[in-house]
């Protein structure tokens, strides 16, 4: 491999993927794997931290996502690689940097589906709670898993159904609440979304500015798109195309839901500020109390069908970025092995990992909140080695001919802040676990060096 990373390391059919993904397919693992519906999980959460200014909370989350996206799009045309961030930062900071990138992406990549897995169990438990929930779990695990080793282009198409399916789902409850609205009028002011109900005091768009650490936790998985770049057909402007594109729909998606649900709301944002157990089914409550309860169960089941499909295109992320370290001698090299182009060991090793953690938080009452708490400081380091990898490869060590200030010093440089802030209001059992993942894997790396693999540098 060359010192910038910009060669497709190992031409041996054996390790190599094979492509047949377009731009449609990328999009689809994308907004897959972040799904259409996130906010509904912290809808309360954002409504009373913002003063109910929460579709304003995802305008600001979706332009400081941008930031990450713009980051990615820039790497990925010059290092066309399966290990997304994990390439990236070797090419832009150095092999131990890569390594450090690809191992805290691989926590985001591993938990990310697994609390997902984990949702679709305990939904589908709620509705046969006959059938224990690890069950559930684990059978939505072998389902997916057995689609992701039948190749990447079947279960594009089969994701591209589902969310077809929760794309539907997501327009009857627009409809249905501009029905609503047009029928009885808003509950709440028609621009209190994006300005605030007034009903806390204080600034709300200083209050907005603590919510976004929240909301942009709902665009994690979006960046999954860059691990199928050796997969695509047409080249890397495609992915990178695909990644704006995606943030685009997502934040059009969640600005749109958010806003409308809020102007049914028959109660203020006072309401789950003061009483924070109501913040988990604000959402839901919003919908029953001006809608109906079908759509609160229409949305539920979408939500558990949609939550084991984001599991899928998580699962095949973290096979690629397994696949790609393995094959650079970061990690074990049976790992880089693939079958008709098909790299079914990482995938195999990403499904154990999922299941040991969905099957251990399922059988815990607190097990779903222990994992949510460190799923976002994984990416989150990711996304800040990335900005730094930016500026490495493109200012520093030239790679990229002429620099441009603006684009390969200023963007990156706001975005690392951006991440570096959101990890900093991470809770600190959430930092703590980020903590330890990173000395694991400083470990690791060491070991590696010991036994001759690649060095630090």
């Amino acid at each position: 491999m060359s010192d910038t990373g910009t060669a497709v390391p190992s031409a041996d059919a054996r390790h190599r993927l094979r492509r047949g993904l377009g731009l449609r397919d990328l999009v689809v693992y994308g907004l897959l794997f972040i799904a259409p519906m996130a906010p509904v999980g912290v809808f309360g959460a954002l409504d009373a931290r913002s003063h109910g200014a929460v579709a304003l909370v995802y305008v600001v989350a979706t332009v400081a996502m941008a930031f990450t996206a713009f980051g990615y799009a820039q790497m990925v045309r010059v290092v066309p690689q399966a290990g997304s961030v994990f390439a990236y930062a070797r090419a832009g900071l150095g092999r131990g940097a890569g390594f450090v990138a690809g191992w805290m992406a691989l926590l985001d990549y591993a938990l990310i589906p697994a609390v997902a897995y984990l949702f679709s169990g305990i939904a589908m438990n709620a509705l046969v709670p006959q059938v224990p929930r690890w069950l559930w779990t684990a059978l939505a695990v072998a389902v997916t898993t057995l689609l992701n080793l039948w190749g990447v282009r079947v279960a594009a198409r089969v994701g591209f159904l589902v969310l077809a399916m929760e794309i539907v789902v997501l327009l009857v409850l627009v409809v249905a609440a501009v029905v609503v609205l047009a029928r009885d009028g808003a509950a709440r002011g028609w621009l209190s979304p994006l300005s605030g109900d007034g009903t806390q005091g204080g600034s709300a768009l200083f209050a907005v500015t603590g919510a976004v650490s929240v909301a942009v936790l709902s665009y994690l998985g979006f960046d999954a798109i860059a691990s199928f770049a050796e997969e695509v057909t047409g080249g890397p402007t495609k992915v990178a195309r695909a990644l704006l594109c995606c943030l685009v729909l997502a934040g059009v998606l969640f600005v749109a839901q958010t806003y409308l649900v809020a102007l049914l709301d028959p109660t203020t944002s006072a309401r789950p500020a003061a009483d924070p157990a109501r913040q988990g089914p604000a959402f839901y409550d919003a919908l029953d109390a001006s809608v109906g309860t079908w759509l609160h169960d229409l949305v539920a089941a979408s939500k558990a069908v949609g939550a084991a499909f984001a599991a899928l295109a998580g699962q095949a992320a973290a096979g690629r970025l397994l696949f790609a370290m393995g094959r650079a001698g970061r990690l074990p090299r049976a790992l880089a092995r693939t079958d008709t182009g098909v790299p079914r060991v990482a995938l195999l090793c990403s499904a154990a990992l999922t299941l040991l953690a969905a099957g251990w938080a399922a059988r815990r009452d607190d097990g779903l909140d222990r994992l949510v708490s460190v799923v976002d400081v994984g990416a989150l380091t990711s996304f800040t080695l990335l900005h730094a990898s930016v500026v490495g490869f493109f200012a520093v060590r030239r790679g990229g001919g002429p620099v441009s200030w603006w684009r390969h010093v200023l963007v990156p440089v706001v975005g690392a802040g951006i991440t570096v802030t959101v990890i900093v209001a991470a809770s600190g059992a959430a930092q703590a676990v980020g903590a330890a993942w990173l000395l694991l894997g400083l470990l690791v790396l060491a070991g590696r060096r010991g036994q001759g693999a690649e060095g630090f540098g």
